[in-house]
């Protein structure tokens, strides 16, 4: 009996998993798109990632290997300095923003750690798109989000920002 009782809540819960896939067709092929393409961004990335955690790792910025990352935006470079970003290690990488770049209110399943290296990047959270509400953040500032949080931005000159944090990391 326990273990019908078991095979009963495994089908309850496959059966809930797929009705959320139903219910949110866009957001899951959206999520499996950008997942896929940070995929496969990080397998362009320098072989300085696929080291272990003890191993010391000293990177200068001429040595990031920059690819497009158009899921995150037109004119998006993504750089991955330590990773894979789909799965549940340490990541870190960096954007290159172009300028007028908007970023879509979006969530992330990972706290995100973001660092402005260059430029300005306006920022805030909230689930609908209101440059009113951003906070412009140079070069230095730093931006913690929690996991799930809502949050959009903007840029109006060229921006590069460092993401860091425990993965897996994508976009819903």
């Amino acid at each position: 009996m326990n273990m019908m009782l078991h095979f009963d809540v495994l089908m309850v819960s496959i059966g809930s998993f797929f009705n959320q896939l139903k219910e949110n067709k866009m957001k899951a092929f959206q999520l499996a798109a950008v997942s896929t393409a940070f995929a496969f961004a990080s397998l362009l990335a320098p072989a300085a990632w696929a080291q272990s955690p003890a191993d010391h790792m000293m990177i200068t910025p001429a040595d990031l290997k920059w690819a497009d990352a158009p899921s995150v935006g037109p004119g998006v470079k993504i750089a991955v300095i330590e990773g894979p970003l789909d799965k549940p290690v340490p990541f870190t990488f960096r954007l290159k923003l172009p300028a007028g770049l908007k970023v879509a209110p979006h969530t992330h399943p990972a706290v995100e750690r973001v660092t402005v290296m260059s430029g300005t990047f306006h920022f805030a959270h909230g689930d609908r798109f209101d440059t009113a509400k951003t906070m412009p953040l140079t070069p230095g500032s730093v931006a913690i989000m929690p996991t799930g949080t809502p949050m959009f931005g903007f840029t109006n000159e060229e921006t590069v920002i460092q993401l860091h944090g425990m993965g897996p990391w994508g976009i819903g």
